[in-house]
């Protein structure tokens, strides 16, 4: 793991908005990454917060009077995208909706900011206070990650997301009890303003009931009607397939009770049914217990509680956080083989997303570098994961102007002193985390 040095301009990542900026930048890289391919030598030409002309250095001009910025030595990427997360839902060693607040959900993006994170996802559980924040917490002017999300999401009665493990709020998931009950839940969460449509369908480990059937299909068919992408919360391979032929548009967690099949990708991918494998989700439960050395490591610190790196820091809570582990160290392993399976396959589309912010130990923005690694072991190309991580998340949230640099994006970059194209630990190398 590498260090974190602080941003170049100092006070855009502080949660104010941002000035108007008339001036034009030039941007020089050594290499840049443009959300879809690699090239040397580029030139990025910015006015007004926006990219306006990418090339080679041979290929564009500095404009007159505008201000050079040299990063001809380092690698330039766009922001990230991170596709499955939460926010304003912890606090220290606690998780719950009894903490949403304005302040922790800002706390949370301004902490994805910080890891380079462009914008987030909050796959359900949201306050009704979300569809305020998501009004105000994105776009041009706002200074941390944009605020994109599901909403409340729906869950089953008695069932997923168990409200007693959860601590959630009766406001923080919407439980159906028909499918009529269900699409009328869809179309009052279209009309409120959301991006996605998010549903539990499975058993969380045979804890609770699962949701019927008929009521899922009725969310998926009701989320198509409204323009909307849905996304289906599963373990087990068994539920990703019914989901999928009902017509999921988003697998929200990776396959991790058995290996898939050649069957079931070429249904995902004949289906355009995008998957997020959230490996991190399982190995969050371990892993820090295993690394009590990261409490040295600036990048992790950074991200990582005072409350938690507290524990971390307690002999007797590592060990017993190492207690027990043995069934997610599995499905880590199920999880990374059959994330290989898909990338072998081909056809499918990943996006990068860890379900971040939904317990102390899943890190914002830490959660998010942990996943490239682990996507790495899976056998993925580093620029694939890079795809994963900018463009193609753009793409499934629909964002046409992050996740890439390109003419009209917003100029939000990442500079790395390191080739993740090469290795892709290296995006831990961060320079600086700028926007425009």
């Amino acid at each position: 793991m590498k260090g974190f040095r602080t941003p170049l301009i100092a006070g855009l990542l502080s949660g104010a908005a941002l000035p108007a900026i008339a001036q034009e930048y030039v941007i020089d890289a050594g290499t840049l990454f443009d959300g879809n391919q690699l090239s040397e030598n580029a030139r990025i030409v910015v006015q007004d917060g926006r990219v306006i002309e990418v090339g080679t250095r041979e290929e564009v001009d500095t404009p007159e009077g505008a201000e050079v910025i040299d990063y001809s030595q380092y690698f330039i990427m766009p922001q990230m995208i991170a596709g499955h997360s939460h926010v304003g839902t912890v606090q220290g060693m606690e998780h719950g909706g009894d903490v949403y607040s304005r302040e922790t959900v800002e706390r949370d993006l301004a902490q994805f900011a910080r890891y380079g994170i462009a914008a987030v996802n909050a796959l359900g559980m949201n306050r009704p206070l979300f569809h305020e924040l998501r009004t105000e917490m994105r776009g041009p002017d706002y200074a941390e990650a944009d605020l994109y999300g599901a909403g409340t999401g729906l869950g089953a009665p008695d069932g997923a997301p168990p409200a007693d493990a959860m601590n959630t709020e009766e406001d923080q998931v919407n439980r159906p009890g028909s499918p009529e009950e269900a699409r009328e839940s869809v179309q009052e969460m279209s009309n409120m303003g959301v991006d996605m449509i998010k549903v539990w369908i499975d058993d969380m480990g045979d804890n609770v009931p699962k949701m019927a059937p008929d009521i899922y299909t009725a969310v998926f068919e009701e989320a198509t009607a409204q323009g909307l992408l849905s996304a289906a919360h599963i373990h087990d391979y068994a539920d990703a397939r019914a989901a999928i032929e009902a017509g999921v548009n988003v697998i929200a967690h990776g396959v991790r009770d058995q290996e898939i099949d050649d069957e079931l990708i070429t249904l995902m991918a004949e289906n355009g049914v995008w998957y997020i494998p959230t490996i991190n989700i399982n190995e969050s439960n371990y892993l820090y217990a295993e690394h009590p050395e990261w409490l040295e490591d600036d990048f992790f610190t950074m991200g990582a509680s005072p409350e938690l790196q507290e524990a971390i820091a307690d002999e007797e809570w590592r060990e017993k956080a190492l207690e027990d582990v043995d069934e997610d160290r599995q499905a880590v392993a199920v999880n990374i083989e059959n994330l290989r399976r898909i990338v072998e396959h081909g056809g499918v589309r990943v996006v990068l997303g860890t379900d971040s912010g939904a317990t102390a130990v899943r890190i914002p923005g830490f959660a998010e570098h942990q996943e490239l690694a682990l996507m790495a072991e899976a056998g993925m190309d580093p620029l694939d994961i890079l795809i994963a991580s900018t463009s193609a998340g753009a793409d499934m949230l629909r964002i046409d102007d992050l996740g890439r640099i390109e003419p009209g994006a917003r100029a939000q970059f990442i500079v790395i002193d390191g080739d993740p194209s090469e290795s892709i630990t290296d995006t831990r190398s961060i320079v600086e985390v700028i926007r425009y």
